[in-house]
């Protein structure tokens, strides 16, 4: 059992790997080439942030919310767009649903409904915190104690994504040992599926940083254990791998308390509101 579980915590750091390092990559090249023009940039890219960050979102994939949480940690991108890019994650919903043949017109539902609550949070959170970035890009080396700014980006770059994915892959294989020793029945027999309270339960599930918790709230609503809103308010906290990064490399750890408080938050009122389209 160790070793299978093991197994599938590697084969998901390596998918999702490349995009972490391509985005530390990016981080590299702005830091070392681009300076104080990209720093002033911020505030204009930001406006488009939750917009483009809720699109992206949508992809199936652990790795964006990963690599926005590192963005977000270098002040490239606003809290706004951290929030659409967590909200709008679906992981691995989208494959799971179409493996157990779910009708197309509740996929593009739930995939409209997750869209729109990180494009509407994102630009709330935005609005309220006024774009808010935590720091200038060149202080990405100065926060994580590498002195690698006196390497190639390229080297730089791994250097970052391997400090990141060391801790993913742990705490990854513990959260995938504890599913697999019997939390997704401890979860099911959790989840009652009653308005309100079933959305304050399922996005505390979402929170738990890692794919498994959006395979459990798929398989549950399939199963038709939750309903639609309890499977949202779930899947817009569960940023799969992007908590774990946040708070790896942004060490204001206050900060990011609040920041999960901020995503649950808005997570159950997406599930509730948006719940009501099914």
């Amino acid at each position: 059992m160790v070793l299978d579980v093991l197994l599938d915590t590697l084969l998901d750091a390596l998918k999702m790997a490349p995009i972490l390092y391509l985005a530390y990559l990016l981080m590299e090249v702005l830091e070392h080439h681009a300076g104080e023009k990209m720093n002033q940039a911020i505030a204009k890219v930001g406006k488009a942030g939750p917009l483009l960050g809720a699109a992206l979102g949508v992809v199936p994939q652990c790795g964006f919310s990963g690599a926005i949480a590192g963005f977000y940690a270098g002040g490239v991108a606003t809290l706004g767009t951290l929030i659409a890019v967590f909200m709008s994650t679906s992981d691995e919903m989208l494959p799971l649903m179409i493996s157990e043949g779910a009708q197309a017109g509740v996929l593009f539902k739930l995939l409209l409904a997750k869209f729109a609550a990180g494009l509407v949070f994102g630009y709330l959170v935005d609005f309220v915190f006024h774009g808010h970035t935590e720091m200038h890009i060149e202080e990405i080396c100065e926060q994580d104690h590498c002195d690698c700014e006196s390497h190639n980006v390229w080297a730089s770059a791994g250097i970052h994504c391997l400090k990141v994915m060391g801790v993913i892959l742990i705490v990854t294989f513990l959260l995938n040992l504890a599913f697999e020793l019997g939390g997704a029945d401890f979860f099911s027999r959790l989840l009652p599926d009653v308005p309100v309270l079933s959305e304050l339960i399922a996005a505390l599930i979402g929170l738990v940083p890692s794919c498994s918790a959006s395979v459990l709230l798929t398989e549950l609503y399939l199963n038709d254990v939750i309903h639609a809103g309890a499977l949202i308010a779930g899947l817009s906290a569960n940023a799969g791998v992007g908590l774990v990064v946040l708070f790896r490399q942004h060490r204001h750890m206050f900060g990011n308390f609040k920041i999960t408080g901020l995503l649950y938050v808005c997570s159950v009122v997406a599930g509730v509101l948006l719940g009501l389209m099914f």
